[in-house]
């Protein structure tokens, strides 16, 4: 077994803290749902958020799914880069798993499609 990259973005249409929550909790869910691990699996979880995001904690989101409570979690803002994606929530997430980097489906959902087109499908992931 060893430790994966799992990634994932979205957007939200307003610095709210109702939209950043259910935002981060619906990218969340896709990330499980697609790549079938637990809680337990998870070393930690690193999240960001542009600038123009500060109505609060993504992080908030993910503690509050069943089973997550003792999972690392830890929140940061992204560098702002001069027109760069905004409103936008990005989690890396590093999974034991024994599944190999090819077989990674990264979610990519709303605005955040246009981050890494290469890794994004139809339904926004890989």
């Amino acid at each position: 077994m060893g430790v994966r990259g799992i990634r994932g973005a979205t957007t939200v249409n307003e610095n709210r803290s109702e939209e950043i929550l259910k935002a981060t909790s619906e990218l969340m869910e896709e990330i499980i749902r697609e790549n079938d691990f637990q809680a337990d699996d998870v070393a930690s979880v690193l999240v960001t958020v542009t600038t123009d995001l500060n109505a609060d904690f993504p992080a908030k989101a993910i503690r509050a799914l069943q089973g997550w409570e003792l999972v690392p979690l830890m929140c940061s803002t992204e560098i702002p880069v001069p027109g760069s994606l905004p409103r936008c929530i990005r989690l890396m997430l590093l999974v034991n798993t024994d599944v190999g980097a090819d077989q990674v489906r990264h979610v990519f959902l709303g605005e955040a499609v246009k981050l890494r087109p290469d890794l994004t499908k139809t339904g926004g992931s890989m």
